[in-house]
């Protein structure tokens, strides 16, 4: 069994113990005692060195705990090293979640399902359908008045039988670690924690995603929140130069700029379609009819897409009695086929079939269909048993 010391000892960097087994030819060693904590509860395991080798992972396997190794160790006394910073980081992240799981629980009743702590930031999922900007106001305001606090946070032991209060119900039997929030929370939980609200830092609520009928809520807490802070106004002061503004008049001024953009979309895309319809009636009037009176183009394009342009070229094209027209994109194998009302020619009963007969699909209307082949082969079939029709 390994004496977990990080259940009392969250600020312990430095320790010493005994290698008692390995495995996997010395690269995996159990020890008697370890303050390296493993993945677990949504924390990710700490690094640093034993016996100046490198860790590479922890792993819980119950009654002992497992460290990979970088390089082969041996049997005997060993020397545990703790990276400080990565420590330090998930006893913020980690606290920070009881905090705002409590908050959130507090405020608006919103109960934590899960917890995850990224490299880059944390997400709690809560069992809510949704959540205001409004709500996310309050919860960072009350989040961060309760660091400020400075309120203490501890650790006991509990049987669970005896266990009163807790945020959420504990499924485990025996004894339970509890970490208390003043005034505020009690949760079973193994993580590492900071022994105050003050040290988790600011609180930061960055996003919101709807994940499986929950809400998950993105949050960074101290050193982690200060560098996303200062990364987005690093962000947003390029861009108040971009535009010569104020930085508090950036945000309204990027908003006006977003309409005047979507306002010219429109406007080009509306010129587009118009040019489109012209072009596809001056190739009409271009085109001479052939035997049947039957006015027929064809377009070949090396590559591209049915877009909304080449159909309003088509419809251009077709509004004319007695017209067909025919586009061939070779890459993807597409074929387009438009013909006008009331004429000859069904576009949708002419090609749905052809297109079956080479592995193809797609169909329409009778005035224009569409669909695409496997091979350029097939689109070369669909083309000349096309030249047959109108």
């Amino acid at each position: 069994m390994t004496e977990r010391l990080y259940y009392t000892q969250s600020y312990l960097t430095n320790f010493e113990g005994q290698i008692q087994e390995t495995a996997d030819e010395g690269r995996r060693a159990y020890l008697d005692r370890t303050a390296f904590y493993p993945s677990s509860g949504g924390q990710p395991f700490d690094r640093g060195t034993l016996n100046g080798v490198a860790i590479v992972d922890v792993v819980d396997e119950g009654e002992r705990i497992a460290h990979l190794l970088d390089e082969p160790v041996t049997t005997g006394s060993a020397a545990g090293v703790i990276d400080w910073t990565r420590r330090f980081d998930h006893m913020q992240q980690h606290t920070g979640q009881h905090l705002l799981s409590a908050v959130f629980a507090e405020l608006w009743q919103a109960a934590t399902v899960s917890f995850h702590m990224g490299a880059e930031s944390s997400t709690i999922d809560l069992a809510v359908g949704a959540l205001t900007g409004a709500q996310i106001d309050a919860v960072v305001r009350r989040a961060n008045e309760i660091v400020f606090e400075n309120r203490p946070v501890s650790v006991v032991f509990e049987h669970a039988s005896e266990t009163e209060g807790l945020r959420k119900a504990s499924e485990r039997d025996g004894e339970l670690r509890i970490v208390s929030i003043d005034g505020l929370d009690r949760s079973a939980c193994g993580g590492t924690h900071v022994r105050a609200t003050g040290e988790i830092g600011p609180v930061f609520i960055r996003k919101l995603d709807k994940v499986r009928g929950n809400v998950r809520v993105e949050f960074l807490c101290g050193a982690r929140a200060v560098r996303r802070a200062q990364a987005d106004y690093e962000a947003l002061a390029k861009i108040a130069r971009v535009f010569s503004s104020p930085l508090d008049e950036t945000p309204a001024l990027v908003a006006a700029q977003v309409e005047k953009l979507q306002e010219s979309e429109k406007l080009r895309r509306k010129a587009t379609a118009e040019l489109a319809t012209l072009q596809g009636r001056e190739l009409y009037d271009n085109t001479v009819p052939n035997a049947r009176g039957v006015r027929r183009a064809v377009r070949r394009i090396a590559k591209g897409t049915i877009d909304e342009e080449l159909r309003l070229f088509a419809q251009g094209f077709t509004a004319r009695p007695d017209a067909v027209f025919v586009a061939l994109i070779e890459e993807p194998p597409t074929v387009l086929l438009a013909a006008s009302k009331g004429g000859a020619v069904n576009a949708g009963e002419v090609l749905k079939p052809l297109l079956a007969a080479v592995g193809g699909r797609g169909g329409g209307s009778p005035q224009m269909a569409q669909g695409g082949v496997p091979s350029r082969e097939a689109l070369d079939g669909v083309a000349a048993a096309l030249e047959t029709r109108g």
